[in-house]
């Protein structure tokens, strides 16, 4: 897998081939006034500071930036966290249902109107992010496809940062402790809770390396240093922002 341009899509299990749109979202990234930017990998992948990095660049060059990331709708966040705390062992398909709410509630009252309106809206995380944890408590990729295909926009560029499990496994542990739900222990693969986040973690990152073949994401490698990944990433926004608005993004970086 190339590091820097979208990847080719290659033969894949069954549940992430032969993806059917019937309604095309919102309106098609070739008209749209506005600008889609997403960032998917696991977390300590460095995307969150690729993203706030990229917003001052574009801010910079004045466009309107609208930062949005995954789980903080105020409407939904506190029934997410509500669910987690009083069960912990919650079905899957409930886990995907709220973290579609707060996704749906971002999209109605900040995404579409901003996107509408010619603003770029950055998303830390999106709806990769669900079909990756989907898959990895066990859902079928091809069924939760049908109501994000069917609701949520098809983003103008897709960066997914990739990073090793065991590399992962180093930053998260040496972040902060380990959540229930962060480790996967809803899904008992082991009793150990690195043991588990490890398995856990493996499957998240299968479903991410697929989906970025099958959606044509850029693939950029979160084992190398801010430095080196910030200019892939600028490169490669200021390349698109060249073919869609024809303005040359000005910075130092």
């Amino acid at each position: 897998m190339k590091t820097v341009t979208p990847t080719k899509q290659t033969s894949a299990p069954r549940r992430f081939e032969n993806r059917k749109i019937t309604k095309k979202p919102f309106f098609p990234k070739e008209v749209r006034p506005g600008t889609l930017i997403v960032v998917e990998g696991q977390d300590g992948s460095g995307k969150s500071t690729q993203v706030k990095i990229l917003q001052k660049l574009l801010e910079s060059n004045g466009f309107y930036v609208h930062f949005t990331e995954w789980n903080s709708n105020p409407r939904i966040k506190p029934l997410t966290k509500k669910l987690k705390g009083e069960d912990l062992a919650l079905p899957a398909t409930v886990f995907d249902m709220v973290h579609a709410a707060d996704l749906m509630e971002r999209y109605i009252t900040e995404i579409a109107g901003m996107l509408k309106a010619g603003m770029i809206v950055l998303c830390d995380r999106y709806i990769y992010t669900a079909l990756a944890r989907g898959y990895a408590r066990g859902l079928e990729i091809e069924e939760l496809r049908h109501f994000y295909d069917q609701y949520f926009p098809i983003p103008d560029m897709a960066f997914y940062f990739r990073l090793p499990v065991e590399a992962g496994m180093k930053r998260a542990a040496g972040r902060s402790e380990l959540k229930h739900y962060e480790a996967g222990m809803d899904m008992a693969f082991s009793e150990n809770i690195l043991h588990n986040f490890h398995a856990f973690q493996t499957r998240v990152v299968d479903a991410y390396d697929r989906l970025a073949e099958t959606e044509n994401m850029y693939v950029l490698d979160a084992l190398k240093p801010v430095y080196e990944t910030t200019p892939e990433m600028r490169r490669l926004v200021g390349d698109y922002f060249q073919r869609k608005y024809g303005i040359e993004l000005i910075s130092g970086l």
